[in-house]
């Protein structure tokens, strides 16, 4: 009886070790257990670069490929390549030429021969209604009547090569339409960026014309920067920053809606000379309250940034359609700050198109850029020659 029992608890010790000895075994093959919640269970390349470990994946699952860094790199955004200003001219005629009346009406007048005075009545008032200006339209009908004498004939070629030449005369191809866009040398002989103030009255497409001419210049191989000097809107720093992505272009801008526009151009220009860039582009604000009002921002804004490097270019921004109410607004523009040149944009219904005309000759200062269009690259440069070919053209 003993011996029974002394046997059975020897099977049941060994039962108990054997038991102990699988437990064991097992435990190390599946190594220690993680209890944390984000315990990963592969080692990403993104966690290895994070923590320096190397680790390696589990025999059983499938290591990450190479190829798994790939999404990261493509998910980065891509940036533009704006369209030279050879091309926007080429494309730009043809959507002018395309919507355009006035060269044709005046085409179709002067080649029916002998003109009666009504002819010339509606001559002057299709050049009244294409915002010619009134000077400038006496000037051309005085012109085209003495051609036409002289001429004798109402061959359309002919009429045609005169109307062109008269055309060209008024828009004034000899006018300096050139950006100056080259790095200046300021008082303490130190190069610096070239600065261009942008101005006009909100609603014209000022701070859209900001962004489209920065890639212009981009695409002219310009190093570029914008500042968001235009504070009274928040939308408007949004916006810069939105074109600016786009090409790779920074801005500068204060967080504080409302602050002091002119200390947002300021650190705008001095960006831009601690990082070398070729222009500076400054938006500016486009109330128009009172004249005197703004007359003192501008100056206050041109003084500031003067500081940091002269002032290049101060360019007026217009909105084509606008006619006389936009001849208003450039004279008040005009006696705030000196303007150098003008940007027309909207100028897709060519029966406004004589705005060219009459803007240069009220303001002195030269069109030189012009808008046809809402596409990014819908800005060129005024071209004379192009712009009354594609009038005739219409």
């Amino acid at each position: 009886m003993l011996e029974d029992i002394w046997l059975y608890l020897v099977i049941a010790a060994v039962v108990l070790i054997g038991g102990i000895s699988a437990l064991v075994t097992t435990r190390k093959r599946r190594g220690p257990t993680d209890t944390r919640a984000d315990a990963p269970t592969l080692a990403s390349p993104e966690a290895e670069e994070d923590t320096g470990a190397g680790a390696s994946a589990p025999p059983d699952q499938a290591a990450p490929a190479p190829a798994a860094e790939e999404p990261a790199a493509a998910s980065a955004p891509t940036l533009e390549r704006p369209e030279s200003a050879a091309g926007r001219m080429v494309r730009l005629r043809a959507r002018l030429a395309r919507s355009g009346t006035l060269g044709a009406t005046l085409l179709n007048l002067l080649s029916r021969g002998d003109l009666t005075e009504a002819d010339w009545e509606e001559i002057e008032e299709t050049l009244l209604l294409a915002d010619v200006g009134a000077g400038p339209t006496d000037e051309l009908i005085a012109a085209l009547r003495t051609r036409v004498k002289v001429l004798g004939t109402s061959d359309p070629a002919q009429v045609r090569a005169m109307v062109r030449e008269e055309l060209l005369t008024l828009v004034d191809p000899e006018m300096d339409r050139r950006l100056a866009v080259s790095p200046v040398v300021g008082d303490d002989g130190e190069p610096h960026p070239a600065t261009i103030l942008m101005v006009g009255v909100n609603g014209t497409g000022k701070t859209t014309t900001v962004g489209k001419l920065a890639r212009l210049l981009v695409a002219e191989d310009q190093d570029v920067l914008l500042g968001a000097a235009d504070t009274f809107r928040a939308a408007a720093a949004d916006q810069l920053a939105t074109w600016g992505e786009r090409v790779g272009v920074g801005v500068v801008r204060s967080e504080k809606e409302g602050a002091d526009p002119a200390s947002v151009a300021f650190d705008a220009v001095k960006t831009g000379r601690e990082t070398g860039v070729d222009v500076v582009i400054v938006d500016t604000a486009g109330r128009l309250q009172n004249k005197a009002g703004l007359m003192d921002q501008l100056g206050k804004i041109r003084r500031v940034v003067s500081r940091q490097a002269p002032v290049a270019e101060v360019l007026l921004v217009l909105d084509a359609t606008t006619g006389q109410n936009g001849m208003r607004q450039a004279q008040v523009f005009a006696e705030a700050v000196d303007i150098s040149g003008i940007v027309l944009t909207k100028l897709d219904g060519t029966a406004k198109g004589g705005i060219v005309v009459s803007v240069q000759r009220e303001l002195g200062v030269p069109v030189k850029f012009v808008g046809l269009g809402e596409g990014p690259d819908d800005l060129a440069p005024f071209d004379p020659e192009a712009f009354v070919d594609a009038l005739l053209e219409g």
